[in-house]
């Protein structure tokens, strides 16, 4: 068994003892400093010795440095400076550099033979004469290339005027800038889908493109009209006609004519399913023979567009779920947007192709643009959606999930939430919403517009909101009396959304409407007489009328059968004269006043004492139709000035 043993070890002692005391205390020699230690070390160096010399005297290697190590001691201390050796060897060395140098520079800059050039004068440079030489060659380089330019376009022009068709590869190369081409066997093919964006619709989309010279060349009848297209111009409007094309464009007689997406909203029933969408009045197509190609193949995409918008509608409409079914008839789709009230999306096309000359649909008035304007908007969000991806998503390779789905896990979500994030608004249900707010807008507009001419005193002040959302919009309502603006205003904003109407009062109330207009207008009503009484209030403070009561919610009376009827007592400066108002929604507004004391109080012998006469009076009824004012305010201000002064 091995044990730890701990073994002390002294230091060695490296001091020379200088001197010993008589108690036995050794006293060391102080070490050397560190220059002197250097200089010391320095001392051994000889360089005075080279490499031949070390060899031929090997052997007395060991005796000289037994002589220098004796020495060391004696030369460290008899030398004034430890470096006075190393100096005079130091300037030895300098001294035969200096000479070496010197014996360089002689055999270099002094030589037997000198072909030195014969000195010039030196020219005067002038910068500015400098910039007007390089101007003058940039010049004439310039004018010489404008020359070859305009010889150039010279000669082009000549064959251009001489050429009946333009150049074959110059439209061909305009047709390549704006349109997808490949080349399949020995013809040209384009492509006018939109499969690049995740296009669903199986049309493919294709147009062949071949040159019109060689058809003329092969065919033996005579050449056709010219076209409206201009060979020059890749622009389709504001094209001459006094060039054909070089580029024949040949499109599928599926996507021939001219198509477009027609919404109407017809309500009660009217005429559902004899609307005639279906044509076109055939003689704007009568000459799409003659169109440029340019113009033939943009209206072939927007038929193209427009079937496949057409065709994403009707699928989304057989698959949906609602109340009441939609229906998908022919070229068109039928949905029902509110009670009562249907919204019918037809696609129109027509060919040109028709024997007999048919007449145009007869012109509708509910014929909305705005709604046809959002579908178009709805399916190209959905082909920008597929090529534009928010980043970072991979450069190759399918796309995965959203990145809300992707955090699913981390963020611990639940059933509801990951229902949420998968569902999506279809372009039906999206337009259909759209069609809603639509109707709710019209119904709240109408609604304010007639009460407003209804009911003269208050005003009614609508403030519509310019930015609203397809689906969302707001109005402000102020009511106020015409010249007591500044007394007394209520305002209250109602928020239009789909199905139904939110209304924020004045007091910070918010009260919820289906989509009856009903209910708006009875809600209006209702906050025009709760403003009279507010209004009266604030002008007795004007008028140092005290106020003593109110309740907008009276409990004496008949039965409202709109609303409750509310009411306030008002008394005079001095308390001889009240005011009692009355506003109800169905009757409108009652004035009563009462006097103190009162002139009907006879003492008996039950009451006695004189101090009862000082109650006020009963009230009477004002005849408010003969009073003298603008409005309800202005009479009232009246009243209380002459009831005060009398």
């Amino acid at each position: 068994m091995a044990y730890s043993v701990n073994i002390s070890i002294e230091a060695p002692i490296e001091n020379q003892i200088q001197e010993i005391s008589y108690d036995g205390q050794e006293i060391y020699q102080a070490p050397l400093t560190l220059s002197e230690n250097l200089a010391k070390i320095a001392q051994k160096i000889d360089f005075s010795k080279t490499n031949g010399d070390e060899i031929n005297k090997e052997q007395l290697e060991s005796s000289e440095k037994n002589e220098e190590d004796q020495k060391d001691s004696a030369s460290f201390q008899s030398s004034l400076w430890p470096w006075d050796s190393i100096r005079n060897k130091l300037r030895n060395a300098l001294t035969e550099v200096c000479v070496l140098a010197d014996v360089l520079a002689i055999a270099k800059e002094k030589n037997y033979m000198v072909l030195d050039p014969v000195p010039q004068e030196s020219v005067e440079i002038k910068p500015m004469m400098q910039v007007y030489a390089r101007k003058k060659a940039l010049t004439g380089a310039g004018n010489l290339i404008i020359h070859g330019a305009q010889r150039l376009q010279n000669s082009q022009a000549e064959l251009a005027k001489n050429r009946s068709t333009p150049d074959f590869h110059i439209e061909l190369l305009r047709l390549r800038q704006n349109w997808r081409l490949k080349k399949v066997a020995n013809s040209i093919i384009g492509d006018l889908s939109y499969r690049t964006a995740g296009s669903k619709y199986t049309q493919t989309g294709m147009f062949e493109v071949t040159k019109a010279e060689d058809e003329e060349r092969s065919s033996n009848s005579p050449p056709a009209s010219p076209n409206t297209g201009s060979s020059t111009s890749g622009q389709p409007h504001g094209l001459s006609n006094s060039k054909a094309s070089a580029l024949r464009v040949t499109i599928p007689s599926e996507l021939q004519g001219v198509a477009y997406i027609e919404v109407l909203c017809q309500k009660d029933q009217e005429d559902l399913c004899s609307a005639n969408i279906s044509l076109l009045n055939s003689s704007a197509n009568s000459s799409s023979t003659d169109m440029h190609w340019q113009q033939k193949l943009e209206a072939a995409q927007n038929v193209l567009f427009c079937k496949e918008l057409f065709s994403q509608l009707a699928r989304e409409a057989v698959h949906l779920r609602a109340p009441i079914p939609h229906m998908v008839v022919g070229n068109q789709i039928m949905a029902t947007v509110l009670p009562g009230i249907q919204l019918i999306i037809g696609l129109c096309h027509s060919t040109g192709n028709d024997k007999k000359p048919t007449a145009p649909p007869p012109h509708k008035s509910d014929h909305d643009h705005v709604l046809e304007h959002s579908l178009h908007q709805l399916l190209r969000e959905v082909h920008h959606k597929n090529t534009h991806h928010p980043l970072p998503h991979p450069s190759s390779g399918p796309l995965g999930p959203s990145k809300r789905r992707c955090l699913a896990g981390p963020t611990a979500a639940d059933r509801y939430e990951l229902l949420e994030m998968a569902k999506s608004q279809t372009l039906l249900e999206q337009i259909i919403q759209q069609a809603q707010h639509f109707f709710m807008r019209l119904r709240t507009e109408y609604v304010l517009d007639t009460i407003a001419k209804e009911v003269k005193d208050p005003l009614i002040v609508s403030h519509w909101n310019a930015l609203n959302s397809p689906t969302q919009s707001c109005v402000k309502i102020n009511i106020l009396t015409h010249g007591y603006d500044s007394v007394c205003r209520t305002s209250l904003v109602v928020h239009v959304g789909e199905k139904s109407l939110k209304c924020v009062c004045r007091d910070g109330r918010v009260m919820h409407m289906s989509y009856e207009p009903q209910e708006l207008r009875d809600l209006i009503f209702c906050q025009i007489y709760q403003h009279q009484i507010t209004a009266v209030q604030a002008l007795a403070k004007c008028m140092g009328w005290q106020f003593l009561a109110n309740s907008s919610h009276l409990g004496v009376g008949s039965v409202e059968p709109l609303g409750n009827a509310s009411s306030c007592i008002l008394a005079s400066p001095i308390g001889d004269r009240m005011i009692a108002v009355r506003c109800e929604p169905q009757t409108g507004v009652q004035v009563s006043i009462a006097h103190s004391p009162r002139k009907d109080f006879f003492p008996g012998q039950l009451v006695r004492e004189r101090k009862w006469e000082n109650l006020g009076g009963s009230f009477k009824e004002v005849r408010w139709d003969k009073m003298e004012g603008k409005n309800f305010l202005n009479k009232m201000e009246l009243l209380m000035a002459s009831l005060t002064s009398s």
